[in-house]
């Protein structure tokens, strides 16, 4: 009996390769995306923390211009911190969601793949078992037409 050959076999491995890479990348950019997003509730949280440290010396009265320029200085670094930080997020969320778009389509391809795959292999074994009865026939048929033919000679 002759073994089962899928011959895209290659192609079914190779497809198989790209998805295992595409989920790996897939989970780096998450992992990134996850990052960058503590980053900025980490900035977030030290504006808020600058804030109210500003508020109480504001209470206090204690302020004064050298102070208050530092303070400034510290809010519009922050600023430009959270909102570079935002601009990041928007870009790695893009980035994944192209990652995302092209797993997903891998995905199916090779589900398509091994689904034409199983097909053939059902294919492969209804021909073996068609082949396997024909023989198992054709030797029931000799061994008929033996008993038959010593039945004539008796």
């Amino acid at each position: 009996m002759k073994k089962f050959k899928f011959q895209l076999e290659t192609l079914l491995k190779v497809t198989r390769m790209k998805k295992d890479e595409a989920e790996l990348r897939f989970a780096e950019i998450s992992r990134r995306l996850m990052e960058e997003q503590q980053d900025l509730e980490r900035f977030l949280i030290e504006m808020q923390k600058g804030q109210r440290d500003y508020d109480q010396l504001v209470q206090k009265k204690r302020i004064t211009v050298g102070v208050l320029m530092a303070y400034n200085s510290f809010f519009s670094w922050k600023r430009r911190q959270i909102e570079q930080q935002q601009d990041k997020i928007l870009q790695t969320k893009s980035e994944r969601q192209k990652l995302l778009a092209a797993l997903m389509q891998l995905m199916n391809k090779l589900k398509s793949i091994e689904q034409l795959r199983e097909k053939r292999l059902q294919q492969y074994k209804e021909q073996m078992l068609f082949e396997e009865q024909k023989l198992l026939d054709e030797i029931g048929l000799q061994l008929y037409m033996r008993s038959a033919g010593q039945g004539d000679s008796v």
